[in-house]
């Protein structure tokens, strides 16, 4: 992703929000699996691992990942598979329906999509 506008401040801001294909929403626990390593401070470092190897995401691939992250893995069997993380990964879908997200990345300046990131 090219880089957005600098310097940031709270008018300029980036957030970053996971939200399931329409195509694809079976594969919505990739996206519980980033969340419960977020709360673990290791999103970036699962999405990147699911991004380079996006052949294997079932259960035990997902487990071996964690494990490598050295996270706590009951605790993100739990949190993975909760409703708070359910429920984020739902509203961030809805929000990105809502704003025109039609896949990914997608950013925005000044409240209108940028295509070309």
């Amino acid at each position: 992703m090219k880089q957005l506008p600098r310097p940031l401040t709270r008018k300029n801001r980036e957030a970053y929000h996971l939200a399931p294909a329409r195509k694809d929403i079976s594969r919505s626990h990739i996206h519980d699996t980033a969340e419960a390593a977020a709360m673990q401070d290791r999103f970036w470092e699962m999405c990147d691992s699911i991004y380079l190897d996006q052949g294997h995401i079932d259960d035990p691939h997902l487990w071996e990942r964690a494990r490598a992250l050295e996270l706590d893995l009951e605790r993100f069997e739990r949190e993975r598979r909760s409703q708070p993380v359910a429920e984020r990964v739902r509203r961030d879908f809805e929000s990105g329906i809502r704003a025109g997200v039609v896949g990914t990345p997608a950013a925005f300046v000044e409240g209108r999509r940028k295509d070309d990131v």
